[in-house]
């Protein structure tokens, strides 16, 4: 038997009194986490929620986070963490598509009011059956007058359940991603994947109840979850939430905090180093505490990862990885050669390889298909049994990644799927967005590719052609968008064309339209 909630047990158990969460003025100790998430849990089985259950969870890097996270799993629930920067229709695809029977969604902001968006979808969606509003104000009202809150559900159910049993291979999280074509998929991620990728990433980096690391990543995403929640959890250590990346913040954090791990994209290494507030904070501090950095979800800059290490004294390690596989595959391990560029080698317990479309291995240096086995790897695709047996043919993930190996096995990324578009670290998928774009009534094709971004690397550019005999503005779709996906999602350049150019079968070729940028 295991279920991920033992990474906080065990912790509480051991350091009760310890710092395990911090969101000013707030600090909270591992053994009050736990015991919130007992009620949590304990409000969960008396709602109905029985193991195996679906319930989704949209909420920022506030202290709730890691409560609900942990109480779901307490239940012997199904986690399915959601991006808290969806609409309403983007909220209740997921909700339906996962089987959601209950929902707990933060209130929101005036700029991002999440809550009203989580509690439409959750009403456009007959199967789901209970709401809880996270409010800001903890023991606050809901602001939508009937919703029941997290912190009445806390507050009206007791601490010591025991957590229901749950094997290894059941699913722990649902985590939504997309290939490059359709919509979002659910990765189902077993109990035993994500404790051993927890195990891996502490082991990589050394982390120890002594570390206190600040999280600017977002939690609601795999690498946020794995190496800056479950692996601080697992170590005992000192989670410092930031609900939102700001260079500033983070900088203070680090001095404030005494900050001895850091976990980022490139763009927020780079945010970092341009900082224009930079100089007011003490940098030497920050560079005699701050031990490793590491670096996901793109390839870093050689250039950014130099200065960064000059600049605060640090050791930046590079990892890969995809939500299917938990999300660490490749990391660089300590102890051995770092060769920037390179997103290290295999950790303990996974295969990768480079392979052709034959599943033939390539010779060290040829670029090919990387795929990937191992402990970290998905169950599967949750209700889509084709996009499964597709995704994990001849018994490897394949990642649909180009990349190439050396003489020394160490991994480096050559490209990504041609259509995928990472903009800031995050992966942005073009057929979804080109799907609502033709929902638009004026709209008859549209076309989205990544053009080159100096601050994120890539930005999002939409080549639209308007249905006949009707005018459509560049900023007018642009405004329409704002109201339809998630901000990350919206085209920030469009183009109105009259046609655009397809292969002998009507295919849009995407490959012309990169090249005219």
């Amino acid at each position: 038997m295991l279920n991920l909630a033992t990474l906080l047990e065990s912790s509480a158990r051991e350091f009760p009194g310890r710092t395990a969460v911090v969101l000013d003025p707030f600090r909270l100790s591992y053994a009050e986490v736990d015991a919130l998430a007992a009620q949590v849990a304990s409000g969960l089985r008396a709602a109905g929620i029985h193991r195996g259950d679906k319930v989704a969870l949209c909420c920022p890097n506030i202290p709730y986070f890691p409560i609900v996270y942990y109480g779901i799993l307490k239940a012997g629930a199904v986690v399915v963490p959601i991006n808290v920067l969806l609409k309403r229709r983007e909220l209740a695809f997921l909700l339906e598509d996962s089987d959601a029977r209950a929902f707990f969604c933060f209130e929101g902001t005036e700029q991002n009011p999440i809550g009203h968006e989580g509690w439409a979808a959750f009403n456009d969606v007959a199967a789901c059956d209970r709401f809880w509003m996270i409010t800001v104000d903890p023991g606050g009202p809901s602001p939508i007058d009937g919703t029941d809150t997290l912190g009445r559900l806390v507050f009206e159910h007791e601490q010591g359940i025991e957590t229901v049993p749950t094997r290894s291979d059941d699913t722990a999280v649902i985590m939504y991603t997309s290939g490059t074509t359709g919509r979002p998929k659910g990765a189902e991620l077993s109990h035993s994947n994500l404790v051993m990728n927890a195990l891996v990433s502490r082991d990589l980096v050394r982390a120890n109840e002594d570390d206190i690391t600040v999280v600017a990543l977002p939690l609601f995403h795999a690498l946020g979850q794995t190496t800056q929640m479950n692996m601080v959890f697992l170590a005992g250590a000192t989670a410092v939430l930031l609900p939102r990346f700001n260079p500033s913040d983070v900088l203070r954090l680090f001095q404030e905090e005494n900050a001895t791990l850091f976990c980022g994209v490139p763009t927020m290494y780079r945010a970092l180093l341009q900082c224009p507030e930079a100089d007011s904070f003490d940098l030497d501090k920050i560079a005699g505490t701050l031990r490793v950095g590491v670096s996901g979800g793109a390839a870093m800059p050689v250039d950014i990862l130099r200065q960064f290490e000059e600049r605060f004294n640090v050791v930046i390690l590079e990892g890969y990885g995809l939500s299917e596989t938990s999300p660490v595959a490749s990391f660089h391990r300590t102890g051995r050669p770092r060769k920037p560029g390179s997103v290290g080698e295999p950790v303990w317990g996974v295969e990768m390889r480079i392979v052709d479309e034959e599943m033939n291995e390539l010779p060290v240096g040829e670029a090919g298909e990387i795929v990937i086995r191992g402990h970290n790897v998905m169950k599967g695709y949750y209700k889509h049994p084709e996009a499964t047996d597709q995704a994990l043919r001849g018994g490897w993930f394949h990642s649909g990644d180009v990349g190439k190996q050396d003489e020394d096995g160490y991994f480096y990324i050559v490209d990504r799927t041609k259509d995928l578009i990472i903009r800031g670290g995050v992966n942005v998928y073009p057929r979804e967005i080109e799907e609502v774009l033709m929902s638009h009534p004026d709209i008859s094709v549209a076309a989205v590719v990544g053009v080159p971004d100096d601050k994120f690397g890539e930005e999002i550019k939409a080549f639209v052609v308007p249905v006949p005999k009707v005018d459509v503005a560049p900023e007018d779709v642009i405004a329409w968008a704002r109201n339809e996906m998630a901000r990350f999602k919206v085209p920030r350049y469009v183009e109105i064309r009259k046609t655009l150019p397809v292969n002998a079968i009507g295919k849009v070729l995407k490959s012309e339209l990169r090249k005219e940028g």
